[in-house]
């Protein structure tokens, strides 16, 4: 699947969010090495600490699943009536970037964010959570 196919998949996922404290609506699609796309909306609650990431819903239904390896993950966000051509880039939070990188080789697994599907910055993991730690290089602990 090529950027731009995922990317669609993240606007198509960001139509599920469940927002109503921040009105910040986020869709992520992860794509797993076997080509399956998981999709991934933020989650929030009135008391906000049990609010989940887009990304980290994304990550924690395609590892429930079974799945393990993945290659990339794009990532989309705005306020629920911003046009699309107002969109800004989303990043992902700290805590994504570390779930990432749980089960990510951070030196090939791409993270997109994206105010459309032409216009889209693409980097590692590596690059966006440099020095981190996890699972040592190779396997898992």
């Amino acid at each position: 699947m090529d950027e731009k196919a995922l990317i669609r998949e993240a606007f198509r996922a960001r139509e599920r969010s469940y927002s109503p404290y921040s009105n910040y609506r986020v869709g992520a699609a992860l794509l797993a090495k076997g080509g399956r796309v998981y999709h991934g909306c933020n989650i929030e609650n009135a008391s906000f600490t049990p609010t989940n990431c887009a990304e980290r819903t994304a990550f924690f239904k395609a590892v429930s699943e079974g799945e393990t390896e993945f290659e990339a993950i794009a990532v989309v966000g705005a306020a629920a009536d911003t046009p699309l051509e107002q969109f800004g880039f989303a990043y992902p939070c700290g805590v994504c970037r570390q779930v990432m990188r749980e089960f990510c080789d951070p030196h090939s697994f791409r993270v997109i964010t994206a105010r459309s599907e032409d216009d889209y910055l693409s980097c590692t993991l590596e690059a966006l959570l440099p020095y981190s730690f996890g699972p040592p290089e190779g396997g898992r602990w």
